[in-house]
């Protein structure tokens, strides 16, 4: 199992591709589609935003999993993965705003990145329980996975781990572009 989970690790980059084609071809943008779906997507990169400024580019690595650290702060505060979370609010999100196959694509790719991304922390979380020990399991029971908590883990605020919003903007460029892209291609479809 171990194996498909580093494969699925090593290539998380990639598997939206076919969906996000499926979105194009498929595509039957409304306004109001459209405007909910860049609102949803919206917030999907807000979250990504806000995760990498804390975690830094090493959140690009496609390589092995690790980390020479445990963020525990801002987002990570509120959910224990808050890029993952934002990615799959990111997919859903330009789903709602193709309208592509409503609901049903938009439903399978959210069902698909959960079951992913699940997959993925798995094997994360065993790399985090072997380097941080007993320090990663008072976060794992403080702050959920995948559902965020009401308010902040008061812990994350004391780690004194601060966001570089430089940096975020830096590590994040691909992705707003791609972003960009997958919405202008939307709104050409809707003229066509």
């Amino acid at each position: 199992m171990a194996g498909i989970r580093e494969q699925l690790f090593r290539f998380r980059s990639y598997t939206p591709i076919p969906f996000l084609i499926a979105m194009m071809v498929f595509a039957q943008p409304t306004v109001w589609s459209f405007i909910a779906g860049a609102v949803i997507a919206a917030s999907g990169e807000g979250m990504r935003f806000w995760g990498v400024a804390y975690a830094g580019p090493l959140t690009r690595v496609t390589g092995g999993v690790g980390a020479p650290a445990l963020i525990v702060a801002g987002p990570f505060a509120l959910v224990r993965n808050p890029l993952y979370v934002g990615n799959i609010l990111l997919y859903f999100g330009v789903g709602i705003m193709a309208n592509a196959l409503t609901p049903w694509l938009a439903l399978g790719t959210v069902a698909y990145f959960v079951t992913q991304y699940a997959a993925i922390v798995w094997l994360e979380e065993e790399f985090l329980q072997k380097h941080f020990g007993a320090r990663f399991d008072e976060y794992r029971k403080a702050v959920p996975r995948f559902v965020p908590r009401l308010s902040p883990w008061p812990e994350g605020k004391a780690s004194g781990q601060e966001p570089d919003w430089k940096g975020a903007v830096r590590s994040e460029r691909r992705t707003l572009q791609a972003i960009s892209l997958v919405g202008l291609m939307i709104l050409v479809r809707w003229w066509i």
